[in-house]
């Protein structure tokens, strides 16, 4: 069994795995990742855990103490991303922990994926390198079409976030961006943050402002008041939805913030 720190992570793990391992997630669809507390039944589930993947780059806190009482190997899937230094409140300097949501950078965690699994189960490498391959594809295409939508609008809007989970995503879509927190728990909302969310939005004539699912957005409700900005959202980082959901999978979660967005810039 393969287990993975969250949903998003599992859901990529299971289109490499193609059916071949067992994989299943920590943390259940709607979960706030940064804080989560691992119960018993946790760790008793992990010590069946033939493999576990997390994320890296400090977005699970809680996993550095959770894996110590594992006796399962674990590779790190943002391992070989170029980072995004986070530039304000007290993750200030460190790497922002939101890889993922970059469809470039997701090819990364596809390529790590698929050789932690060919280590795991060699018997099934060659199956794993072509599922890895038609993602991969499926994410460079999604790259491709992200930024031709914004060189098409010439002068666009920044982006602007209740947390700073998107800096991958304008990264590679050429977008300034704001964000109201860098990390979730990270002194959320508070006047100095909403204020500055405020100047930049009227500065730079931003027509729409969003918020993620796992987050308050009332402190983003107060942007949109005083600017007259349009909110909208949610915009899915962190987990994905239930089945019947908007985001059931990875690629419809980039494909929904990334058509969400682009709409709602395009204003």
């Amino acid at each position: 069994m393969v287990l993975t720190t969250f949903t998003v992570l599992a859901d990529l793990t299971e289109t490499v795995a193609g059916g071949h391992v067992r994989v299943e997630s920590i943390t259940k669809v709607g979960a706030e990742i940064h804080g989560y507390e691992p119960t018993p039944s946790d760790l008793i589930n992990a010590q069946d855990a033939d493999l576990i993947l997390d994320n890296g780059l400090g977005l699970e806190r809680w996993f550095e103490r959770f894996v110590l009482s594992v006796d399962a190997p674990h590779v790190v899937l943002s391992e070989g991303v170029e980072p995004v230094d986070i530039r304000s409140g007290n993750y200030r300097g460190l790497a922002n922990p939101h890889a993922w949501m970059s469809p470039k950078a997701a090819q990364t965690y596809v390529d790590n994926i698929v050789a932690a699994l060919s280590t795991l189960s060699p018997a099934h490498a060659d199956d794993f390198s072509d599922n890895g391959g038609a993602l991969k594809a499926e994410l460079q295409t999604m790259l491709e079409e992200l930024r031709a939508s914004f060189d098409q609008a010439g002068s666009t809007p920044a982006l602007v976030t209740c947390e700073g989970a998107f800096s991958y995503l304008a990264r590679d879509a050429g977008l300034d961006e704001a964000f109201i927190w860098p990390v979730n728990s990270d002194n959320e909302g508070t006047p100095r943050q909403i204020k500055d969310v405020i100047r930049f939005v009227e500065e730079n004539d931003v027509p729409t402002v969003f918020c993620e699912s796992t987050v308050n957005p009332s402190a983003q409700e107060q942007v949109a008041l005083a600017t007259g900005a349009e909110l909208v959202g949610p915009l899915y980082v962190d987990s994905l939805s239930e089945p019947d959901g908007p985001v059931p999978s990875f690629l419809e979660l980039l494909r929904y913030d990334i058509k969400i967005i682009t709409e709602g810039l395009s204003q």
